[in-house]
C-alpha cells in the first residue's frame, strides 16, 4: 500500500502542477532574474538548490502530518477497519481536487496569511547568488498556500507513520519538478499535452476509484467469503472433541448396541471426552438392548 500511495504522490505533483504554474511560475521567474549575473554552471546549482530546500519544507511538512495521524488518529483507529476506510476517503477527495471542485480554497487563504507573515524572510534571500539563499529561498518555498499540497497532505496524515508522511511529500515535490525546471518551449508543450489529453481529470479519476476500491472491495471479499463460511465443517462440534484423551483399545465395540442408540438425542457438543475415563467402563455389564 505504501509503494501505491508514493506512485499516486508522484503522479499527483506530476499533472497538477500545471495547475499551480500561475503562482510557482511567478517565483521561479524572480529567482532566475535574481541570478542573471551568475554563470550558467553556478545557475543550475542553485536552481537544484532551491528546489531541494522546497522538497525539504515538503518533508517537513508531511512528517508533522504523520505525527498528527498517529498520534490523534491511531488511538481511535486499533482492531477496526477505519484506517483502510479513511485512506479511501481521503484518496477520493483529492481526486475529487484534481476533478476541479474547490474543497481546499478557503485552506489556500488561510495559508495565504502565514505566507504574507514570511515576507521580510523572503526579501533577505534575495539576489539568490549563494547556495545557502538558494537553500532558504527553497525552504520558504515550500510553505506556499497551494490547495494541491494540502491535498498531498491529507493523504500524508493517513499514511501510518510520520516517515511515509514525509516520504509521500518529498515524492509529490519530485512530480512537481519537471514543470518548473524546463524551459519556456517546453513547459508550453508539457501544458498543452496534459492539458488536451487531460491527464490531470484522469489522474483525478484514478484516485477517487482507487480510493472506492480501498474501502468497498475488502466489504465485498469478506462478505463472499462468509457466505460460503457456514458451509464448512467447524459448525459440526469437532472442535470441542479431544480424541487424545479416548482410550480406544477399552472400548468393547462388539458389545455394543448400535441399533438401540439414538443418536439425533446425543449431545456431541456437551462430551468431554478428556474426562470420560474408558478403561473404567465396563461395556460387557452395558445392556444396550434396553
Amino acid at each position: 500500500m505504501t509503494t501505491a500511495l508514493l506512485v499516486a504522490a508522484f503522479l499527483m505533483g506530476f499533472f497538477g502542477s500545471p495547475h499551480c504554474l500561475g503562482m510557482c511560475g511567478g517565483i521561479v521567474t524572480a529567482f532566475g532574474l535574481s541570478m542573471k549575473d551568475t554563470s550558467p554552471a553556478k545557475k543550475r546549482g542553485l536552481v537544484a538548490t532551491y528546489h531541494f530546500g522546497r522538497l525539504l519544507s515538503y518533508a517537513l511538512l508531511g512528517l508533522i502530518a504523520g505525527v498528527i495521524g498517529t498520534t490523534v488518529l491511531t488511538p481511535l483507529m486499533v482492531g477496526n477497519n477505519t484506517p483502510r476506510i479513511l485512506l479511501g476517503l481521503v484518496l477520493a477527495f483529492v481526486g475529487l481536487t484534481m476533478l476541479g471542485l474547490p474543497f481546499l480554497n478557503k485552506l489556500e487563504r488561510l495559508g495565504m496569511h502565514f505566507w504574507q507573515a514570511l515576507a521580510p524572510l523572503r526579501k533577505k534571500v534575495f539576489p539568490l547568488n549563494t547556495f545557502p539563499r538558494a537553500l532558504m529561498a527553497g525552504l520558504l518555498w515550500g510553505f506556499l498556500p497551494c490547495g494541491l499540497v494540502y491535498g498531498a497532505l491529507l493523504i500524508a496524515v493517513v499514511g501510518h507513520s510520520p516517515l511515509t508522511g514525509a516520504g509521500l511529500m518529498f515524492v509529490f515535490g519530485l512530480g512537481t519538478i519537471p514543470m518548473l525546471v524546463a524551459t519556456h518551449e517546453t513547459v508550453s508543450w508539457m501544458r498543452n499535452h496534459i492539458g488536451r489529453l487531460r491527464l490531470r481529470q484522469v489522474n483525478g479519476v484514478i484516485m477517487v476509484l482507487s480510493g472506492l476500491a480501498v474501502i468497498f472491495v475488502p466489504i465485498v471479499m469478506a462478505s463472499m467469503h462468509g457466505g460460503h463460511g457456514g458451509h464448512g465443517h467447524g459448525g459440526h462440534g469437532h472442535e470441542q472433541m479431544t480424541h487424545e484423551g479416548m482410550n480406544h483399545e477399552g472400548m468393547n465395540h462388539e458389545g455394543m448396541n448400535h441399533e438401540g442408540m439414538n443418536h439425533e438425542e446425543m449431545n456431541h457438543e456437551e462430551m468431554n471426552h478428556e474426562e470420560m475415563n474408558h478403561e473404567e467402563m465396563n461395556h460387557e455389564e452395558m445392556n444396550h438392548e434396553h
